[in-house]
């Protein structure tokens, strides 16, 4: 399954991009130009990475909440067989027979890469609408 949902696609990606790069070599055209990486781009880069590594981290730790059997819950993560005592999503909490089963950095993992998110974004937004207005 692996395979056809990540290497085969790939694949066929690197395919097409070494045919497009060979029939441009046979036309003679020059390479396209490369963009310029101005601190407004860099920027958004971070939020992207953040926002994808905090939603990654966001399912890891919802991995441990109860959905159809809360008690399996407990069974799988903790080893005692009971109903969990409380779980939520967000901050991300299961609590077993008094314990907590959620890693402990999870949440503040999720903390920090909001933040990060959230100001890398609006910095790329403050340093594109600066450099335009500077035009």
């Amino acid at each position: 399954m692996v395979i056809l949902a990540v290497v085969l696609p790939t694949w066929a990606g690197i395919t097409c991009v070494g045919l497009v790069r060979a029939r441009r070599e046979n036309a003679g055209l020059p390479p396209p130009p490369r963009p310029r990486r101005t601190p407004a781009k860099k920027a958004a880069w971070i939020a992207a990475l953040a926002y994808l590594l905090g939603g990654a981290l966001h399912v890891y730790g919802l991995s441990y909440m109860p959905f159809l059997q809360p008690e399996d819950a407990c069974w799988f993560n903790a080893g005692h067989m009971a109903s969990p005592d409380s779980s939520s999503a967000l901050p991300v909490s299961l609590v077993c027979a008094g314990e907590e089963i959620v890693p402990a950095w999870v949440n503040p993992g999720l903390l920090v890469l909001a933040v990060t998110a959230v100001g890398s974004t609006v910095t790329s937004v403050v340093l594109a609408v600066g450099s335009r207005r500077r035009r």
